[in-house]
C-alpha cells in the first residue's frame, strides 16, 4: 500500500471498528470490506461501494403475496406500504431527546427523475452493517443471528399510550422492502448515524436483482 515504515496507520471496519489482535478473528470475515486509514476519524477522501450478497429467506416466497390478501379482503393495501415506511422512522425518533421530524414527500418533478416517495426523520441513523442488514430479509426486524448488528439495536419496546403512535406498527407487519417494491421499483436509503461522521446510502431495485 505504499506505507512508510514510520508511518502509523489503522484498519478498520465501515463502523470505524478498529481492526486489533483481540477481536480480529471476530470482526474480519470474507468479504468484508475494510477501511486502511491514518485515524479511525478520518474522513474518507472518496465515496466508497460495497456489493451485499444474500440468500432471500424463504419468508421472500410465502408471504409475498401479502398486499393481494389485503386487497381481497377489500382493503387498499397502499397504507399498509406506506404504514410499514413510517414505522422505520418512528423507530429511528423513538429515543430522540428533542424534537420528532417525519415528513413525508410525494414527488413527481420529472426534472428530478421518476415519481417517488420520501420519507425523512432526524432519528439516531443507520451504520453501513444496520443498513447492510435491512436488505437482507428476514423473519422479524427483532430477529439477530450471529454477528448480524440490528437495525434497531437498543430498541426498547414502548407502553402502549392512547391515541399515539409507538412504532410497533410493523411488529408483525408487513416488512420494508415489500412496501417498497410495492410501492415502487427501487429502495435508496440514505443515512448518518449521529456518533459519525460517514454518510451511508443503500440501493436495492428489481432491475438490479
Amino acid at each position: 500500500f505504499g506505507i512508510a515504515t514510520d508511518e502509523n496507520f489503522v484498519i478498520t471496519t465501515t463502523n470505524r471498528k478498529e481492526i486489533t489482535e483481540d477481536n480480529f478473528s471476530e470482526l474480519v470475515q470474507d468479504g468484508v470490506t475494510l477501511y486502511l486509514l491514518q485515524s479511525v476519524d478520518q474522513t474518507l477522501l472518496l465515496a466508497t461501494k460495497e456489493r451485499i450478497d444474500f440468500l432471500p429467506h424463504y419468508d421472500t416466497l410465502v408471504k409475498s403475496g401479502m398486499y393481494e390478501y389485503y386487497a381481497s379482503e377489500g382493503q387498499n393495501p397502499l397504507p399498509f406500504a406506506l404504514a410499514e415506511l413510517i414505522d422505520n422512522s418512528l423507530s429511528a425518533t423513538s429515543r430522540n431527546t428533542g424534537i420528532r421530524s417525519i415528513q413525508i414527500k410525494l414527488l413527481f418533478d420529472d426534472s428530478q427523475g421518476k415519481p417517488a416517495v420520501a420519507v425523512i426523520d432526524n432519528g439516531s441513523g443507520m451504520t453501513s452493517k444496520q443498513l447492510n442488514n435491512w436488505a437482507v430479509y428476514r423473519l422479524s426486524k427483532f430477529t439477530r443471528q450471529g454477528d448480524f448488528e440490528s437495525d434497531h439495536s437498543g430498541y426498547v419496546r414502548p407502553l402502549p399510550v392512547p391515541r399515539s403512535l409507538n412504532s410497533d406498527i410493523s411488529y408483525f407487519g408487513v416488512g420494508g422492502k415489500q412496501a417498497v417494491f410495492f410501492v415502487g421499483q427501487s429502495a435508496r436509503m440514505i443515512s448518518k448515524p449521529a456518533e459519525s461522521q460517514d454518510v451511508h446510502e443503500l440501493v436495492l431495485s428489481k432491475e438490479d436483482f
